[in-house]
């Protein structure tokens, strides 16, 4: 478990070293203002082309070979994508973060290989790997900063060839992993057909959710630095932003777990809802760097309760010999929407305003609270009438 939580902190060390510059790479490099955010929509683009190969494939050959297969195309998006930089080509560019994207897909499954290491705390496991993003958020946007001073570029190709060797470390230490074997991962009971589990309330919930929860808390991340930029703040300041956001995504996960057992994972959600609520509320009240750093501080944690309460409750809603078509169709779903939002986090931004961007964000997090509070009445509801018999 500490290693898959180690070489995930690795991978979302890499991650936020993306998210600090990437925008700012593509206000430099692309051809127009609608393009800026082309680069992190390729990303996730690439994300989802792999979730459900990711799923399948480790089903096959289980989750070592995966997961050094996504860390080794990681590694070549990376140098592909310093190359690029070098020469200011931008589609070049974009293929490669897309590469990238494709890495970072394989490894969005670490949180499920922390289920399958410790499946009798299954949310602590799932904490445990998130919390790991503690050092990423440190880290980070810190190494960013440091390579850009130490290792001038004006379009920050030096980050990439740190962003490889990250994942060449990754790769190491996965090889000392104790996974299951491929043969204990299935089972021999029958499965369901996936319309059949997809139409569980249980998995709908979970899934929009963390659609939802992603989807937004992407957005808004992405549109951050742009929007920071634009009313004059520089690097530093904006990779101190994204510092404190990713660790309001992680740092919650050291003690997320032992809520979700107290509190139920519904309440678990609502609470989250109501931290993304009042991000969007502090974002609408000002631009100061204040504002800028509490409001992201909150979307990371309200997205941590959100998320990892979704991943739980999916795990719940199929049997073993489902996972793997459960688990891409999952992964499918959020990251789809993931990458709608990066692809129009860089138009939104620059079209319609920060302000407006943040009140069309309402929207969704009301839809969420008010399903979230139905679904608990529900369950209560059938409670008392099982009681009552």
């Amino acid at each position: 478990m500490l290693i898959l939580a180690f070489c995930q902190g690795l991978i979302v060390t890499g991650n936020i070293m993306l998210v600090a510059i990437t925008a700012l790479i593509g206000q430099k490099i692309s051809p127009s203002v609608s393009w800026i955010t082309l680069p992190v929509a390729t990303q996730c683009f690439g994300l989802l082309l792999a979730t459900i190969p990711a799923s399948l494939l480790m089903a096959k050959t289980g989750r070592r070979i995966g997961f050094t297969i996504g860390n080794s195309i990681g590694i070549l998006g990376a140098l592909l994508g310093w190359y690029a930089l070098e020469l200011s080509h931008f589609v070049l560019f974009c293929f490669a973060t897309g590469l990238i994207g494709v890495g970072i897909g394989f490894a969005t499954l670490y949180r499920f290989a922390a289920i399958e290491a410790c499946p009798e705390k299954p949310s602590q496991a799932i904490s445990m790997i998130m919390a790991s993003g503690v050092i990423a958020a440190v880290i980070g946007p810190n190494l960013a900063i440091w390579i850009d001073h130490y290792f001038t570029s004006i379009n920050y190709s030096a980050t990439f060839l740190a962003l490889a060797a990250l994942y060449c470390l990754a790769i190491i230490l996965l090889q000392f992993v104790r996974f299951q074997s491929v043969t204990l991962t299935t089972t021999a009971a029958p499965a369901r057909k996936l319309s059949q589990i997809i139409k569980q309330s249980q998995f709908i919930i979970a899934v929009f959710v963390a659609m939802v929860s992603y989807t937004l808390m992407n957005l808004l991340m992405t549109a951050t630095p742009l929007a920071m930029h634009r009313h004059g703040f520089d690097l530093a300041q904006s990779a101190l932003v994204i510092e404190w956001h990713v660790l309001g995504m992680f740092l919650p996960s050291f003690f997320t777990g032992k809520l979700i057992e107290k509190i139920g994972q519904l309440n678990t959600m609502v609470f989250g809802t109501l931290l993304m609520v009042a991000c969007v509320t502090i974002n609408l009240l000002g631009i100061s760097h204040i504002h800028f750093l509490a409001a992201l501080f909150l979307l990371g944690v309200g997205w941590n309760f959100m998320f990892i309460s979704a991943t739980q409750m999916v795990t719940q809603s199929y049997q073993p010999a489902e996972k793997a078509k459960s688990q891409a169709t999952n992964e499918f779903l959020v990251f789809s929407m993931v990458t709608i939002s990066a692809l129009g986090a860089g138009w939104l931004e620059a079209k319609i305003g920060w302000r407006s961007l943040n009140l069309a964000s309402l929207a969704p997090l009301l839809i969420t609270l008010i399903l979230l509070l139905i679904r608990q009445f529900q369950i209560h509801k059938l409670q008392n009438r099982e009681t009552s018999h």
